[in-house]
């Protein structure tokens, strides 16, 4: 089953330096027959989509979280990543979210189809909504206006082997 992981980009350089790592929780999110179950149309790559668009918003909450505690990521550039990878078996977790998996163990870079960056020019939007994802959450108008912007910038797409390139430059 295609997933897609919220990360950072440390967990990005996890990835590329010990060829594996942990999402956290196992969280990753797929095309679930309750995600297509809950709409009343859209192609497979439509709801792949908004599968991709969940992790993304998922990786705001990280880097949230990294700019409250300080963590390696606070010091790394603000960019959303997701990593597509091909899983065997995830739990399915409808209980959580509609798209939500759990996976068992950690993700190896092998397993990796596809990441998914933003740019550079998307770093003021992604700082500002992870700032506010959780009001957003909550209802906050003007949190889910900010979170709008951010999702305006389309994240640029890297195969595998381009990563040591993509860490390297930034």
């Amino acid at each position: 089953m295609r997933v897609y992981l919220p990360a950072t980009i440390s967990m990005l350089r996890q990835l590329v330096n010990e060829g594996e790592f942990m999402p956290l929780n196992g969280t990753a999110f797929a095309l679930t027959p309750a995600l297509r179950e809950s709409y009343t149309s859209g192609s497979t790559e439509e709801l792949e989509y908004v599968a991709l668009m969940d992790a993304a918003r998922a990786s705001l909450r990280l880097l949230a979280a990294a700019q409250e505690d300080g963590g390696e990521d606070a010091k790394q550039p603000p960019r959303r990543v997701v990593v597509s990878a091909d899983v065997a078996d995830p739990a399915l977790r409808p209980d959580l979210d509609h798209a939500v998996v759990r996976l068992s163990g950690p993700l190896r870079l092998d397993q990796v189809a596809a990441v998914h960056v933003d740019t550079e020019e998307a770093e003021p939007a992604v700082t500002a909504a992870a700032a506010v994802v959780d009001a957003a959450d909550l209802g906050d108008e003007d949190a889910e206006f900010t979170l709008g912007d951010v999702e305006d910038h389309e994240l640029a797409w890297y195969a595998p082997g381009e990563l040591p390139f993509l860490l390297e430059l930034m």
